[in-house]
């Protein structure tokens, strides 16, 4: 994804909250606390900076990419199981 696009898709946090059908799902936000190794963080914050967002913003973006792509693998697979039932 290019950087511009990126932060233009991006909300404050740095990502678009999407529902599973790919709609937007405005949620409040809860509070985690994930503990990261060392080389990790340094990993992320250099990446956050070569993209100009911050660290929380990333790990957002990050997750909700993976998310999203798991989401469709799903749909994918069960279309599969169903045509084969």
């Amino acid at each position: 994804m290019e950087e511009s696009k990126l932060k233009n898709e991006s909300n404050a946090d740095g990502v678009n909250q999407v529902s599973s059908t790919g709609t937007r799902n405005p949620q409040k936000q809860k509070r985690v606390i994930v503990d990261f190794p060392g080389w990790m963080l340094e990993s992320l914050d250099k990446e956050a900076n070569r993209v100009g967002v911050t660290r929380q913003s990333i790990i957002k973006l990050w997750l909700a990419e993976r998310l999203a792509g798991e989401t469709k693998s799903f749909k994918e697979k069960r279309k599969v199981n169903i045509g084969n039932g």
